[in-house]
């Protein structure tokens, strides 16, 4: 494969969609036939999901989000997206589509990935525990939008956790009670054009036919394809690549003693560990490198953190920066994340995006059966 193809992909902004057959109709019709189709983006965090849908040939004409570290980032790169700062179950739907000038019925599509902590597995592997996150409702703000709009296509994309609670069950029956067409599953996002091993659920539904998700692709997309003809920092220019991050002689140590390209603290003698490591026999991705001709594992918010998981930089005796994360994740080369509040902050914004080019690929799915009438065949699994 050749080094440097999925960069390139990213700095193009993805591929095109499939021409339109041409069909006899006024100037008007074949206006109508040429407008790109309109989404609005619910939770958008720092924008993941919108930079994927606009790459798959959407105009984003309206997001919402209630942090204000997430807006900052949004605004940097989406300016003439109409971007509602507040709490979702204080808008209207009658009111986003008085603003973004929109009649009921006439979204081509709703995309949604509520806040996810509620279900992700760290909060549900204790059974017994119940979980009382007041997030975990905000999927029915999703469906009270839904109805006062009606959307013609919907996207919602959340944790696999999400799929075992009885929330989302109701969720898709409501959605099927108002006549839309539904399929679900949990995906790898490896499977589709990211370097990044993360499983996400995701639903599609549609008023017109059967959706379905994007053709999975054969190939690997790697950590080495991906960030391994990146400048070294010290000479970048970039604030998201160039930093001089703070470690402690003795963890630093313990970074320079992981063998490169993949190896972990199971390397590590004893006595070279860190005592919290010494009696704990479990999580041995914690100090963990990537390796370079793998995707990379799911990247969180604390992935410029080597304490937070398999973190390190395959070759370098570092964490990945920011920039590396964010490209793994599928974001341009020159997307802006706000470094307002600091680098973690920034990191939490990278690692709970959706990654761009998962979103690109499905949606693009999305508008193709929609437009063409045609099936979308997957592959089998």
């Amino acid at each position: 494969m050749r080094r440097g193809g999925l960069r390139s992909a990213f700095r193009r902004g993805g591929t095109r969609l499939p021409s339109q057959s041409r069909a006899r109709g006024g100037v008007g019709t074949r206006a109508r036939r040429r407008a790109k189709p309109r989404a609005l983006d619910l939770f958008s965090g720092a924008g993941g999901l919108t930079q994927g849908l606009r790459q798959a040939g959407y105009s984003v004409i309206g997001a919402v989000e209630i942090d204000a570290g997430a807006c900052t980032t949004y605004r940097l790169n989406h300016k003439r997206v109409h971007l509602w700062e507040k709490d979702i179950s204080h808008l209207t739907g009658t009111a986003i589509m008085q603003q973004l000038k929109l009649r009921r019925g006439e979204l081509d599509l709703l995309a949604a990935c509520p806040p996810c902590e509620g279900f992700s597995t760290m909060r549900t592997k204790n059974g017994a525990r119940r979980n009382l996150d007041r997030r975990n409702d905000l999927i029915f703000e999703v469906l009270r939008i839904i109805r006062s709009i009606r959307p013609v296509s919907i996207m919602l994309e959340n944790v696999p956790g999400l799929a075992r609670n009885y929330r989302f069950r109701k969720f898709v029956k409501d959605l099927q009670r108002l006549g839309y067409k539904t399929k679900w599953a949990v995906l790898n996002a490896a499977d589709y054009g990211v370097p990044q091993h993360r499983r996400r659920l995701v639903l599609l539904g549609s008023l017109a036919r059967e959706p379905e998700f994007a053709l999975t692709d054969p190939r690997r997309w790697t950590v080495r394809q991906t960030i391994g003809r990146l400048n070294v920092p010290e000479r970048s220019r970039d604030p998201l690549h160039n930093y001089a991050p703070r470690r402690s002689p003795k963890v630093q140590r313990i970074i320079e003693g992981i063998p490169h390209n993949g190896g972990s603290r199971r390397a590590l003698r004893l006595s070279e560990q860190l005592k919290c490591h010494r009696k704990f026999d479990g999580f041995y991705d914690v100090y963990g490198r990537m390796a370079w001709d793998m995707p990379s594992p799911t990247i969180t918010g604390g992935c410029i953190n080597p304490s937070k998981g398999r973190f390190l930089h395959p070759r370098f005796d570092r964490a990945i920066t920011l920039r590396e994360a964010a490209l793994l994740q599928s974001f341009p080369r020159k997307y802006r994340f706000s470094l307002k509040w600091g680098r973690y902050p920034a990191a939490n914004l990278i690692g709970n995006a959706l990654p761009p080019e998962f979103v690109r690929r499905h949606a693009a799915a999305l508008t193709k059966a929609r437009k063409t009438g045609l099936p979308v065949k997957t592959e089998a699994r």
